[in-house]
């Protein structure tokens, strides 16, 4: 069975493979919603992008849904929707990423790029 280590919280959690991320974070009592989205968000529907998450290796997981490619593909592979993704194998997830701003691509912003 697969390992999903939460780096920010210091935890490890076995899951059979095909766990939804958010069903474990949210059974383990992980936290993936800071305000005020932990009081509004679309529960795992893929349509709000509040429950993203970092990953180390985006092949320990399911290829990507239409609504995840919609809200994150854009910040790159490392990027998921939690309630869009399914654990195939061991894999570090970072809770509450920062987000990747486009205008910080411009050559007068190249500081902010070591920042993440």
């Amino acid at each position: 069975m697969p390992v999903v280590r939460f780096v920010n919280e210091g935890r490890s959690i076995e899951c059979p493979v095909g766990t939804n991320l958010r069903d474990l974070a949210r059974a383990n009592k992980i936290q993936l919603y800071v305000f005020p989205h932990n009081l509004g968000h679309c529960r795992g529907n893929g349509l709000c992008g509040t429950c993203r998450v970092k990953v180390d290796d985006p092949r320990a997981l399911t290829p990507r849904t239409r609504l995840d490619e919609w809200k994150c593909a854009w910040e790159g592979d490392q990027i998921r929707l939690a309630c869009q993704t399914r654990v195939l194998a061991d894999i570090e997830i970072t809770t509450h990423p920062r987000k990747v701003l486009g205008w910080t691509n411009h050559p007068t912003y190249q500081w902010m790029q070591g920042l993440e």
